[in-house]
């Protein structure tokens, strides 16, 4: 691919004028639209409030849109332009976030999370299929490791950032300051990012999307990596996204939960990181996926389950934070791997996008149900000692369809 079609063969340090590199932070850009309800949700429950399982679901409503649409906005964006849909979503995530900002009615909250999970799909579905497009091969791996961090470092920078913006100025603000970010965002896109090519754009009629869709939902692949990724994401929101909840709730000062939950979050990206480099080491893709999916089993139990028989107070305190971090840091590698499986097991090039839409859409329900389903434990059984439960049965869900990757991959 020609250099004037935005191939960069270089490897040097990030740049704001590298295509891939603004692909990869309008993907940021979107992330810290869905994370930020994380730090501000014990604020908006208490202004409003709200129940703890309703506030779960305000947690997770911003995931109807995937749950309904991923699989379509990935198919649409193979059809019409990935850099159009990318366009499309900052623009999307930007004038919800305004809308909500104006308005403290529950019903406007919902809607415009909505609205964002739509604009969200809009910007990640084709966001991988574009950056390969845009690189090297020999630069596509390191790029898509970096890429599958991107939601966790988004939610790092809202779960550190958005509590002191919250604190003085109120959660309001903080929704205007990232519909900037995202109009901000949106202008690098446009600006620095070539246009789809022409044959993306040509013909564009309804008969042309049914064979890519077909070709989609009869292969295993996409499959797979979207089963994969919903009972990866419904663990991690669960757990990560009711620490400011959790912390509140042990009177833990406002300032020092945030620096303790962004760090959880932010631990995240190592294990995205580390994906790419054992992926490129020759490592397996099940291998790391039975590892990560073992090890998110282990330490929810060691975070949450009851041990106050033989450990109390600080020792106890360590323990399960630790457990979290370790949780975190190793679950990372599970995104990782799949998004690099995402585009190697779509079924054909014109599917990449797709096929990714397809497992966002899955993470979607994860994400949806999850958080209901531990708060609706820690109701019944009051406290958080038996949410393990709910996350250990999505690991095991996870380790069987790991077995299955691993034959259909030969491994």
């Amino acid at each position: 691919m020609a250099e004037s079609a935005g191939l960069r063969s270089d490897r040097g340090r990030f740049s704001l004028l590298d295509p891939a590199h603004v692909v990869i932070l309008a993907g940021v850009s979107a992330a810290l639209h869905m994370a930020k309800l994380i730090p501000a949700l014990p604020v908006i429950q208490r202004e409003l409030g709200l129940s703890l399982v309703e506030a779960g679901f305000l947690l997770s409503a911003v995931q109807l849109a995937g749950m309904t649409l991923g699989l379509a906005i990935g198919l649409m964006a193979d059809r019409y332009g990935a850099r159009r849909s990318v366009l499309a979503g900052l623009a999307v995530l930007c004038a919800a976030s305004v809308l909500a900002s104006n308005s403290s009615s529950t019903g406007v909250l919902l809607a415009s999370r909505a609205l964002e999970g739509f604009g969200f799909l809009l910007v990640s579905a084709p966001a991988p299929g574009l950056i390969r497009r845009l690189v090297s091969a020999d630069r596509l791996g390191g790029l898509l490791g970096i890429w599958s961090s991107y939601m966790p470092f988004a939610t790092a920078l809202a779960l550190l950032g958005g509590p002191f913006v919250i604190l003085f100025a109120g959660w309001q603000m903080l929704w205007l300051v990232l519909a900037f970010l995202s109009l901000v965002v949106g202008l690098a896109v446009w600006k620095l990012v070539p246009a789809d090519p022409a044959q993306a754009l040509a013909n564009p009629s309804v008969e042309n999307l049914i064979p890519r869709l077909r070709l989609t939902l009869s292969s295993p692949g996409p499959w797979l990596v979207s089963l994969c990724f919903a009972v990866y994401s419904s663990q991690w929101l669960a757990v990560i996204g009711f620490l400011p909840t959790l912390y509140a709730q042990a009177q833990i000062a406002p300032g020092s939960a945030a620096v303790l939950t962004a760090t959880a979050a932010g631990v995240n990206i190592i294990g995205n990181l580390m994906a790419g480099r054992l992926l490129a080491a020759g490592r397996s893709a099940p291998a790391l996926l039975y590892g990560g999916f073992s090890v998110m089993a282990l330490t929810t139990v060691l975070a949450y389950a009851d041990f106050s028989a033989w450990l109390g107070g600080p020792a106890l305190s360590v323990l399960r934070y630790g457990a979290i971090l370790v949780f975190s840091t190793v679950a990372g590698i599970v995104p990782g791997t799949l998004f690099a499986l995402a585009v190697r097991l779509a079924p054909s090039e014109g599917t990449v996008a797709t096929t990714v839409g397809s497992m966002l859409q899955w993470s979607s329900f994860g994400q949806f149900f999850g958080p209901p389903a531990v708060a609706w434990v820690a109701s019944q059984t009051g406290g958080w000692h038996w949410t393990w439960a709910v996350t250990g049965l999505c690991a095991v869900m996870g380790l069987t369809l790991t077995r299955k990757v691993s034959r259909l991959l030969g491994s």
